[in-house]
């Protein structure tokens, strides 16, 4: 007897849903299709259909008893005569398109589920007697009536198969099984159902890769058939009209054919262009089934269930061709549970028999540990394991490789799986297979490729068209990777028979006239991936190689990769690749990644890590933000970026899964903005990607890191407080590498940052865990600490406020303790910002904001921690922030003798709030603003201030300062008061620096500041401590002093006070004619400004330091 045939298919139908039935004799076969054509063929040689036009489309047909019954999509169900093809009336109608009808056994009744979320049951007859099904969340998918007449099984959209009793129209059992989606164009699978003819005793129902048999009745799942050939999810099952095989066929063009009682599967057949199989139909008497696809083919499959010759090659027992994996809609994706593609060595099998268990119920005792069926073991056991004497046992025959062992050689092995390797991909882009496709779509613009029978053609669009207009280019060379930056577009395609893979790039944005060049590469060498970066084009080809090129055309460096390309993304001077470092099992992904720099000094940031993904996903985005972070996306929607602040680490900043309303809806990435924070993306309904048409609308999905307990505050201000952390390390990053950034952003960050760590030492306070306090004091600047340690006090926490006064000395001391060399300089900044930036200048200058407005800040600040509003009568409305370092210096707090000496050296409190009204200058730290490349280093101190050249920061050189040079350097360009502007001017005319006064006046720095009483009483008193401990270095010394300075009555520190204050005034006027250079004609300008400044300080009210900040600063905290 021969072995089941195929015959080659024959076009019938124009692309979209078809559907096809045998008449009762099974005399012809009868198609429709989305032309609206019914074709009738006497066989599948028949060169003449006769064709039907039953409307615009038609979606699913029915025969029976001479009658004829489509769905077309005008909304109705009609009859037409058979085979004569005359109309013959509506039978009933939906309001939107029926998607199946099929007649009941003796085709008396026809049912048919529509779009409309609705099932009918209408008498051929009498059509005015209708049952209509109301249950379903979306459109109908299929239909099955019971060979009985009882029951009516429909699976829906809305992931459920329900089945309905008939009599009374009510749902007797629902099963969830299917993916949900929107539409049936979106489904994963058509589901198309059936009951076994005769007795109804099973209801097959296909559920991804394996179908279902559900007994009548109990409504309980019996058994699965599945088959190691099935790759990919089931569209169809069709049962032979003996009710012995069941016939079953797949979205990638797979039919598998069963034998229902011993579950052995008798025929594996593979659509000649995989395309997806959408009707299936056994001939009434002989072994044949015929079978449409989505592209309007119809084909036939004879002999089926024929034994054959032993010494046959299991041809078609074979796994998918893997190489259209990664491509295909949704269902196309991978899926966890696939098989490596292997060759089955099959010689010297003669050995093996005592492996083999006498039958695959056994193997299921021996191994299975559930209800699970291991078909490939049955059907290993069914072919007799045919022994292959023939040479050539490795072949693929027909293009599959052979069955993989592990359902042959080792029967035992119950082992992790290998995963297949996903292929290569472009971010932002669909898959290769559509006609419509994006080629990219990222935050420059979008390249659509349009592959259909007028065009081929490339469709440049950009979101800014003052970067260049849009652009339609021919698609001559078949293109099928693109990418796109603000200088130019590159493409690329893959080799063919005749020509060579090549890389073509059109640099718009140069200046001359050549704006395109292509470069061809070697035989045999494929490209797989692309991307663009600032000046710069790449590609990684199948010769695991990467191949770096100026954007004008020039070939740079080559490197080898370790594995075969994923993906490639360029930001800048930043390139990372991603590639497979070794094969996953189970589902996962065994992915490494390179991130390097390719500016001047090249370096590799990331050597080849380990690439963290969710469980059983794949890639899915690969990236950088578009301030120069990378980031990337698994299938799970999980979005991770780079945390520089942790060594290179992957951090999770979104879950898109938790946006998503329906299972199978997803978030298509486009681009990712750290400032403001936002995740661009296209959502996509019952699809992992959108399509071309209509164009689809970006929504922004906001981030959050996994914190615990987030709904509490703690957990929210926490998450709060390390995002804002993470989200702004780009700035540390770019001024590391000479971009220029604005100084509003980092103040704002830092301030932010601040902000949360105050509220949760506030809320920490009330919760009374103090040592909790004490460890976020750690992660606050010097500044806030003075804050913290005043809300401390005023809420009665006195040992709290000790120990954080203890720490503020030391944080002081670490700021006096200035480092060598620049190497140990960027450490002592990173201790000092405690987790904001590891940049290596943060010492910038912060843009001008008035005193006034800082003050009612931290006064809001203050009263929102302390919710009550406890002050001191005296203290005027606005007074100056207590713990600014400003120029009235009395007002300096406690720590202060440690930082003085640090100002001295050039050190500045990064928080300070200058207190004069007429110099509104407020520092910042970390503010990375108006920092232009390679501009020449200029001191700063000699700019004038209202100049607005940028400026560089220096490696922090310890520098003697004045205040107020300290003020003039370190801070952002402010608006000066015109007396001081004139002796700016004046003093660049004269051209003095002042660093060289500075310099001298160096070792006078001590005795030039305005003292507070503590310092004076601890110049005076400094020798007795010292006799008393003669080996305590300086800061034990003033710890010392001012325990000692504590225990004096109030009249006698008050004494101290008083004369600090007198001698305020002077030493500052005496300070400034020390350090002003001499220029001829601004005298008299000079005294104006002394005066000014003088008078400015006089009117400093007293009241203010004995009430505030001697009882704070000085850490004497007494209870009001």
């Amino acid at each position: 007897m021969m072995p089941s045939a195929r015959k080659p298919m024959r076009y019938g139908h124009s692309e979209g849903q078809t559907d096809v039935c045998f008449d009762d004799t099974g005399s012809c076969i009868v198609t429709c299709g989305g032309d609206g054509d019914v074709r009738i063929w006497e066989n599948l040689d028949d060169d003449d259909p006769k064709s039907i036009n039953v409307g615009e489309k038609a979606y699913s047909c029915a025969l029976k008893n001479g009658r004829l019954i489509t769905a077309v999509s005008n909304n109705t169900v009609q009859i037409h005569t058979f085979p004569e093809g005359a109309p013959d009336g509506i039978l009933t109608r939906f309001t939107m398109n029926a998607n199946h009808v099929i007649f009941n056994g003796d085709g008396t009744k026809v049912a048919a589920g529509s779009s409309d979320f609705m099932v009918k049951v209408v008498e051929v007859a009498d059509s005015s007697k209708q049952k209509t099904f109301r249950g379903h969340d979306a459109p109908v998918l299929s239909l099955s009536f019971d060979p009985r007449d009882v029951y009516l099984a429909s699976a829906s959209c809305d992931g459920s198969v329900r089945v309905w009793k008939m009599a009374d129209q009510t749902c007797t059992t629902s099963w969830s099984l299917l993916q949900k989606c929107n539409d049936v164009v979106n489904a994963k699978s058509i589901c198309r159902l059936g009951w076994q003819p005769g007795s109804g005793k099973v209801l097959a129902i296909p559920v991804d890769k394996v179908v279902k048999l559900y007994r009548r009745e109990t409504w309980e799942s019996h058994l699965d058939l599945s088959d190691t050939f099935i790759t990919q999810p089931l569209n169809v099952v069709a049962w032979s009209p003996c009710g012995q095989y069941l016939a079953a066929g797949s979205v990638d063009g797979g039919i598998v054919v069963w034998n229902v009682e011993t579950q052995e599967c008798i025929e594996r057949m593979k659509h000649e262009k995989n395309y997806t199989i959408c009707g299936l139909a056994w001939h009434p008497k002989t072994r044949q089934i015929a079978y449409t696809d989505t592209q309007g083919n119809l084909g036939l499959l004879e002999n089926i269930g024929v034994a054959k010759k032993t010494n046959d090659k299991v041809a078609s027992a074979v796994t998918k061709d893997y190489n259209d994996l990664f491509d295909g809609e949704d269902e196309d994706y991978l899926n966890g549970d696939m098989i490596e593609p292997q060759s089955s060595p099959r010689a010297n099998e003669d050995d093996d028999d005592d492996l083999r268990p006498t039958s695959g119920r056994l193997r299921r005792a021996i191994i299975d540990d559930d209800n699970s069926l291991d078909v490939g073991m049955i059907k290993a056991n069914s072919n007799n394991l045919e022994k292959e004497d023939d040479d050539d046992d490795d072949d693929q025959t027909d293009g599959f490789p052979a069955l993989p062992p592990s359902s042959t050689q080792q029967p035992f092995y119950d082992g992790p799986m290998p995963t297949p390797k996903q292929k290569p991909f472009q971010s932002g882009s669909t898959p290769a297979h559509l006609m419509h496709r994006f080629m990219v779509w990222n935050s420059v613009g979008i390249i659509r490729c349009y592959d259909d029978e007028q065009d081929n053609a490339i469709d440049i669009e950009f979101h800014d068209t003052s970067i260049h207009h849009a652009t339609h280019l021919p698609n001559s060379l078949n293109h099928t990777m693109a990418d796109l930056s603000t200088e130019a577009v590159l493409l690329a395609c893959e080799s063919t028979e005749e020509l060579a893979s090549k890389l073509h790039c059109i640099h718009f944005s140069s200046w001359d006239t050549n704006k395109e060049w292509t470069v061809d590469m070697p035989k045999d060498e494929d490209i797989e991936a692309i991307c663009l970066g600032q000046g710069w084009a790449a590609c990684a080809t199948s010769a695991l190689l990467v191949r770096v090129f100026t954007v004008g055309g020039v070939q740079k460096e080559i490197f080898s990769l370790p594995g075969p390309v994923v993906s490639m993304a360029g930001h800048g001077e930043q390139l990372m690749v991603i590639y497979h470092r070794g094969t996953g099992f189970d589902g996962d992904q065994c992915l490494g990644v390179q991130l390097m720099e390719l500016g001047k000094k090249k370096k590799q940031i990331l050597h080849g890590d380990p690439l963290s993904l969710t469980k059983k996903s794949h890639l899915v985005w690969v990236g950088f933000s578009a301030e120069g972070t990378p980031c990337y996306v698994d299938s799970e929607g999980m979005v991770r970026m780079l945390n520089r602040g942790l060594g290179n680490t992957w951090l999770p900043v979104c879950n898109t899964r938790e946006h998503c309303k329906g299972k199978s809806d997803h978030y298509w990435v486009v681009g990712i903005h750290e400032n403001p924070q936002q995740l661009r993306c296209i959502p996509c309904k019952g699809a992992r990607f959108p399509p071309t048409l209509p164009r689809p609308a970006v929504a922004i999905l906001a981030f959050k890191l996994p914190y615990c307990q987030v709904t509490t505050e703690k957990g929210q201000m926490e998450e709060q407080y390390w995002r804002s952390v993470l989200f702004h390390h780009h700035l540390g990053y770019l001024s590391k590498n000479g971009y220029e950034l604005d100084g509003n952003i980092t103040s704002q960050a830092v301030r932010e940052q601040q902000e949360l760590l105050m509220k949760l030492f506030a809320l920490s306070c009330k919760l009374e865990r103090e040592f909790r306090c004490v460890e976020l004091a750690d992660l606050m600047t010097q500044n806030v600490v003075n804050l913290a340690i005043k809300y401390a006090s005023r809420s009665r926490r006195l040992n709290l406020a000790q120990r954080l006064s203890e720490m503020a000395v030391e944080k002081a001391s670490e700021l006096a303790t200035v480092p060598g060399d620049e190497e140990e300089e960027e450490d002592f900044r990173k201790h000092l910002n405690a987790g904001y930036s590891s940049s290596a200048s943060e010492w910038s200058r912060r843009p001008v904001r008035s005193v006034q407005q800082d003050q009612e800040m931290e006064d809001a600040e203050e009263a929102d921690a302390c919710e009550e509003v406890e002050e001191t009568p005296e203290v005027p409305k606005q007074r100056p922030n207590p713990f600014s370092k400003g120029v009235t210096s009395a007002e300096v707090t406690a720590p202060k003798p440690v930082v003085v000496a640090s100002s001295s050296q050039g050190r500045v409190n990064p928080f300070k709030v200058s207190s004069s009204k007429k110099d509104p200058v407020v520092p910042s730290a970390n503010v990375l603003d108006t920092m232009s490349k390679y501009s020449k280093k200029t001191s700063s101190g000699s700019r004038a201030a209202n100049k607005q050249n940028p400026p560089v920061i220096k490696p922090l050189i310890p520098k003697p300062k004045s205040k107020q040079a300290s003020a003039a350097s370190f801070f952002q360009v402010r608006t000066p008061s015109s007396s001081e502007k004139t002796r700016e001017d004046r003093q660049e005319e004269a051209g003095h620096e002042p660093h060289e006064v500075q310099v001298t006046a160096q070792e006078n720095t001590e005795n030039r500041r305005p003292k507070t009483g503590f310092q004076m009483w601890l110049e005076e008193n400094r020798a007795n401590i010292l006799a008393d401990n003669p080996d305590l270095n300086e800061a034990e010394v003033i710890k010392e002093g001012m325990s000692r300075f504590r225990v004096l009555s109030s009249e006698e520190r008050k004494v101290w006070t008083e004369k600090a204050k007198g001698g305020a005034v002077n030493d500052l006027a005496e300070d400034k004619k020390r350090k002003r250079p001499a220029a001829e004609e601004g005298e008299v300008k000079k005294n104006q400004e002394q005066t000014s400044e003088d008078s400015n300080l006089s009117k400093k009210p007293k009241p203010l330091d004995q009430s505030t900040n001697v009882r704070l600063s000085a850490f004497a905290f007494k209870q009001s």
